[in-house]
């Protein structure tokens, strides 16, 4: 998926240098992000397995794409944010069944949808412009569109 990601990064004209992965260790305990014109950040210092770095890089590589292919992203509208990383829960992985399990959630229907909007909640909120009840509306208000957009795949993995 990782590599996917990247040739679909490429063929949409997106320039990524020789730079633009960087494993640092991290001070706030994340597991890494991404920062327009920074690239992609992984926090070493919280990793423990390869698998872990490979969910951060998926996720974090679905964020590169809509920065690169979105018209006019803008990371301080709650709305915009929020739709990246709905997208990015719902088609990283992130939010699958043994994950959530190993997180200590277990709910048999609807755990997918219930993690995403858990995960998004949190990470809208962590913006400064993004207060918990603009994050919530932001959430609500482009959910099925975003939700539903799996560009680059052909359907969710």
């Amino acid at each position: 998926m990782v590599r996917f990601l990247m040739e679909n990064l490429g063929k949409s004209g997106c320039s990524i240098g020789d730079n633009f992965i960087k494993a640092v260790d991290c001070k706030r305990k994340i597991s890494g992000g991404y920062v327009r014109g920074g690239g992609i950040m992984v926090c070493s210092n919280y990793m423990n397995m390869q698998d872990e770095v490979n969910q951060v890089l998926i996720h974090e590589l679905i964020h590169a794409y809509d920065d690169c292919t979105a018209k006019n992203l803008n990371w301080a509208n709650c709305a915009h944010h929020a739709c990246s990383e709905i997208r990015a829960g719902h088609l990283s992985g992130d939010c699958h069944f043994k994950r959530e399990l190993l997180r200590g959630y277990m709910k048999l229907r609807g755990h997918e949808q219930d993690c995403v909007k858990r995960r998004v909640m949190k990470s809208v909120m962590a913006n400064p412009h993004c207060s918990e009840t603009a994050a919530k509306d932001a959430m609500e208000a482009v959910w099925q569109t975003c939700y539903n957009d799996t560009r680059p795949f052909d359907r969710a993995p």
